[in-house]
């Protein structure tokens, strides 16, 4: 697939205690590394996988609504990332419903990747998701 027409899509989900207060980050980032969009968002109380899951979830989403096509998501979190590819079962009910929610939404795209990278090159996202952790409501 060639990546000039590609969308980078970092995710990151955190969670302080777990569960405990969860945000996620999320950084669209086009081949050259240029951000042009980010989502900063605190979600409740959640698990750690919860939070993981649902950064995914929103980045889908918006990616939808920005009417990208081909996508490369990256994230730090090797058991969603095997759990979307089909490597890991998902048994826990609450992830499921999001593995659910993810597939359904992975056919509107033209191009879909899913990568695991390591933390450190996840940093963006992760600064996006203690942002919204931070942030005074």
């Amino acid at each position: 697939m060639s990546t000039k027409d590609t969308t980078f899509i970092y995710c990151d989900g955190s969670s302080r205690g777990n569960p405990g207060p969860a945000a996620i980050g999320v950084s669209f980032q086009n081949n050259d590394g240029v951000e042009f969009f980010f989502l900063s968002e605190k979600i409740g109380n959640a698990t750690n996988n919860v939070a993981e899951w649902q950064a995914l979830y929103r980045g889908m989403e918006e990616a939808i609504n920005q009417n990208l096509q081909k996508i490369r998501f990256r994230l730090d979190s090797e058991l969603v990332v095997k759990q979307m590819k089909g490597e890991y079962k998902v048994k826990n009910k609450d992830l499921l419903v999001f593995k659910n929610k993810c597939d359904s939404l992975k056919s509107s795209f033209q191009n879909f990747e899913i990568q695991y990278i390591p933390r450190e090159q996840n940093s963006r996202a992760d600064q996006l998701a203690n942002l919204a952790q931070d942030k005074k409501d």
